[in-house]
């Protein structure tokens, strides 16, 4: 008999109109997919690894994993004082690659909480709002495997000027993955979509981004911060 999570998942996938992996016997095994380049992070990889041998993070802590927003949040352990915060961002990266590193970069610190921020540059890159939170499924299933009381908060991603074409899609990948959260045991998901808005021609303010109008400025970490400040345990 398969594990109630290993059901639910491919239950989720179903829902989707996807398969995020197929089984065989009682064993998940990926599903075909295209060719996807995990080595062009390997450099990136291995540096954490060797920042670790210096200076091993404390187990138990909160794991923030995912693409470029959480890479370039340098203010993040005074964002979250007291706390034991770990920043493994790696930029230009998606769902997927977090998901293939996660013996190198997810097990190893045996995180009681992991925030993802990624699925915009999946998304930009071509996938689908349904393939991305596919992708999601598995990361959850994943992480499951080997730390089934690891609570895992999806952090929504957010308009941005530099890719105002993709917001629609944006918006439907936070509602598939909000969805899927709800039936999905310590799965949680963190709003982090309208903050952006309210600049003078209806798009995202200026202010909150740096020069390419897609990475948050100081300011607009400020904000991020206290979206998902709350859901810090």
């Amino acid at each position: 008999m398969m594990k109630p999570s290993t059901v639910a998942t491919i239950a989720i996938g179903l829902l989707l109109g996807v398969q995020p992996y197929a089984t065989v016997g009682q064993t998940p095994v990926a599903g075909p997919a295209a060719t996807h380049n995990y080595a062009r992070w390997e450099k990136e990889i291995s540096a954490f690894e060797e920042a670790d041998k210096k200076a091993p993070p404390e187990k138990g802590g909160v794991l923030f994993i995912g693409s470029s927003t959480i890479r370039l949040w340098k203010t993040l352990a005074e964002d979250f004082q007291g706390k034991n915060v770990v920043n493994r961002g790696f930029g230009g990266s998606a769902i997927e690659d977090s998901t293939h590193f996660a013996d190198r970069i997810i097990f190893p610190y045996e995180p009681k909480q992991i925030f993802l921020r990624a699925g915009g540059n999946d998304i930009h890159d071509g996938k689908t709002p349904k393939e991305v939170a596919a992708d999601f499924a598995e990361f959850v299933h994943t992480v499951r495997a080997k730390l089934p009381k690891t609570e895992i908060l999806y952090i929504g991603l957010a308009p941005t000027r530099a890719r105002w074409s993709e917001v629609d899609k944006g918006r439907e990948l936070n509602r598939l993955i909000r969805t899927m959260a709800l039936d999905m045991p310590f799965v949680g998901y963190v709003d982090a979509d309208e903050f952006t808005l309210g600049g003078p021609d209806g798009l995202p303010r200026e202010e909150l981004f740096v020069q390419d109008r897609l990475h948050f400025s100081p300011t607009g970490y400020q904000l991020f911060a206290a979206r998902v400040r709350p859901f810090v345990k």
